[in-house]
């Protein structure tokens, strides 16, 4: 049964990501890149290392540093000596990067309605509880 039930997850996490892709990408963004602005946008004014982007990342094993280069060079990200310690590079969101994400946010929130509001919000609070419960294990 555990082995059935990891390899529905897996098959179920394929799905959205694949969907998720699809409108990202129309965007000309990349999952890795999306999945960057959102952590600095939820992370606000004060920005982020690169170390603790990294360790927010839904997919570990990105090369950070050449993803936020990209970033940096389409102008989503800004980066930003700290006056105390100049070893510290400090990451934000820029303008452009805000635009980026505001434009998909409504057809990420109509995507996630799809895919799973027909659960209600009982079922949805369980999910999540269940699928929390997985990752962090006994």
């Amino acid at each position: 049964l555990s082995q059935e039930a990891t390899i529905a997850l897996m098959r179920t996490a394929s799905v959205v990501s694949r969907r998720v892709a699809r409108i990202v990408e129309a965007q000309g963004l990349s999952l890795a890149q999306y999945n960057v602005l959102r952590i600095l946008r939820g992370a606000g004014g004060a920005g982020l290392t690169a170390g603790e982007i990294g360790e927010r990342m839904l997919t570990r094993g990105s090369d950070v540093t050449r993803l936020l280069d990209r970033m940096e060079a389409q102008a989503l990200v800004q980066r930003a000596r700290s006056a105390h310690d100049r070893r510290v590079v400090t990451v934000g969101i820029s303008p452009g990067g805000l635009q980026a994400l505001s434009t998909l946010d409504e057809p990420m929130r109509e995507l996630h309605l799809r895919q799973l509001g027909h659960l209600g919000g009982e079922r949805l609070r369980q999910l999540v509880g269940l699928l929390e419960a997985a990752r962090h294990g006994p």
